[in-house]
């Protein structure tokens, strides 16, 4: 394996080097940045898919651009790929010293609290200029960020006893939303709002993100479904009524059923 990671390390530098690809020669970390956030969700279709063919190729291009940046860090002297694998060699070691040390831990949240334990220290380490949140990378996206705010926090103590409070919390938000009077309020309120309903996910141990993106694809398929059977009738959907939208949606929703892609 080794063999081949070197191999990918010196295509990389062929790509980046005099003669190789002017497209990969003029690729800067900015540039790059897009590329990553996209084979990341490529990587997270191919699992919803279930097609691992495919995720072995996403993989892959992920891969890449961890290639690419330490290609850039190489030539621009900061730092190379071997330092990127030391580094996460290291932090590995450092975080699971229930793994590579002797502290015992009981279960998974122990391990979780033990985590922000070591994390606290290392920003201690640091300076102490970051505090427990400013981990979380202000460009996730926006219902990730708030599961993963909310997941240290809870982690910290900072959290429900139990999920009737969180529930109560929701309905809570609910109400002040249908009490907001201009749009602005209004607004703040739909943040409140589904800020706890990933609260919510979270304490039931959905993954909010996930979770939306499977409806996202539930709803796709069932508008294309409608759109086909409308085209057949020689029909377009912006031409039906309200009420023969709703049971062309209805029937989609039947066919989903019956065919098994539905949930």
């Amino acid at each position: 394996m080794s063999e081949r990671f070197d191999h990918l390390v010196q295509i990389m530098a062929r790509l980046r080097g005099e003669g190789g690809c002017p497209w990969d020669r003029t690729q800067t970390r900015d540039s790059l940045k897009p590329y990553l956030v996209e084979e990341a969700y490529e990587v997270l279709d191919t699992i919803d898919a279930k097609d691992d063919a495919k995720l072995k190729e996403e993989l892959g291009d992920v891969l890449l651009q961890v290639l690419f940046h330490a290609e850039i860090g190489r030539e621009l002297h900061t730092f190379t790929i071997d330092d990127v694998l030391e580094t996460l060699a290291e932090k590995l070691i450092r975080r699971h010293p229930h793994v590579f040390g002797d502290l015992e831990v009981e279960d998974v949240d122990q391990v979780l609290h033990n985590w922000e334990d070591l994390k606290a220290g290392e920003r201690a380490e640091a300076g102490g200029t970051r505090g427990a949140l400013d981990g979380v990378p202000r460009s996730l996206p926006a219902l990730a960020q708030a599961l993963e705010i909310q997941s240290r926090a809870a982690r910290l103590g900072f959290d429900w006893r139990s999920a009737d409070g969180v529930r109560a919390k929701l309905r809570e938000e609910w109400d002040e939303l249908e009490a907001a009077s201009d749009e602005g309020e209004r607004a703040a309120e739909v943040g409140d709002l589904l800020f706890a309903a990933v609260n919510y996910a979270r304490w039931l141990g959905i993954d909010p993100e996930s979770s939306l993106r499977q409806t996202n694809h539930r709803f796709r398929t069932r508008f294309a479904r409608m759109e086909a059977a409308a085209g057949q009738a020689g029909q377009s959907l912006s031409d039906l009524s309200l009420e023969e939208l709703n049971r062309r949606w209805e029937q989609a929703k039947r066919q989903e059923r019956q065919s098994g892609d539905g949930q």
